[in-house]
């Protein structure tokens, strides 16, 4: 295709994906979705990548679906379409059970799946310059496959409101949504992502994965004799791992911790 249309910047600990077809703002195709997802799966397996910054090359992050790629969708049989939206679901799939923590760099419009991407993440950092739009209904269809993850990011009342009105929502805005946790002045965008990531690894990775996990196993659940055995369960078993006896090891000893080193 002439280019890499997924691109891998290692720094440090941490592996920064970005997305390159800035000449069609990082529009989805079967190409990229196929990419994006094999990188992805590749980092999941990769134990010396701590942390993945996913993150978009020129002025937008991603505007969502390419429209000859939609014009190729439209055309094909209903089994085939079935089947490429599997693949994009998976894709989003993918990213938010990603073993790592995620962290969304958002420098400009993130539409349809791009809004998507940024909801998949763990943490969303989003430029003042960002914007955000679950815009589907305008092309006549449904943020189908990303609305797990943008549902889980602002509450069913406000996708209420988004996935019908497809509504520009500017970063000020998807910060008080809970879309965004941070916005950074455009200069500022890379630094705070940068120490988003320094205090992610900073922590125990096996932690990290843990507290994902009982995010998902608590949420929306009624606070029953179940849930706190369960959540006692968690703690207890973790109690006992060589990372907690290391993290805790090092702070009576006032030093960082050696997460990057055995533990046994």
């Amino acid at each position: 295709m002439g280019q890499d249309i997924v691109e891998i910047e290692r720094r440090g600990a941490s592996a920064w994906v970005w997305m390159n077809r800035p000449e069609v703002h990082n529009a989805f195709d079967e190409h990229l979705i196929a990419e994006l997802t094999q990188v992805l799966r590749g980092l999941d397996k990769d134990a010396s990548v701590r942390a993945v910054v996913l993150a978009g090359r020129g002025k937008a992050f991603s505007a969502g679906a390419d429209i000859n790629w939609m014009k190729r969708q439209g055309e094909a049989s209903a089994d085939d379409n079935l089947e490429d939206a599997r693949k994009l679901a998976t894709l989003f799939r993918v990213l938010a059970e990603l073993s790592q923590p995620t962290v969304a760099r958002v420098q400009g419009a993130a539409m349809g799946g791009g809004m998507g991407l940024a909801a998949a993440c763990d943490i969303c950092v989003a430029s003042t310059q960002a914007s955000f739009a679950t815009s589907e209904v305008r092309l006549g269809i449904i943020p189908a496959v990303i609305s797990p993850y943008v549902v889980r990011a602002i509450g069913q009342r406000q996708c209420y409101r988004y996935f019908q009105t497809a509504e520009r929502i500017g970063a000020e805005r998807a910060l008080a949504l809970g879309l965004a946790h941070e916005v950074a002045d455009p200069d500022g965008l890379d630094g705070a992502v940068e120490r988003l990531v320094e205090a992610l690894l900073a922590c125990g990775p096996q932690a990290q994965a843990a507290a994902t996990s009982l995010i998902r196993a608590v949420a929306d659940k009624p606070v029953d004799t179940e849930l706190i055995e369960d959540t006692a369960a968690r703690i207890a078993q973790l109690r006992t791992t060589a990372e907690a006896r290391e993290g805790l090891s090092a702070f009576l000893e006032k030093r960082p911790p050696r997460w990057g080193e055995s533990l046994a």
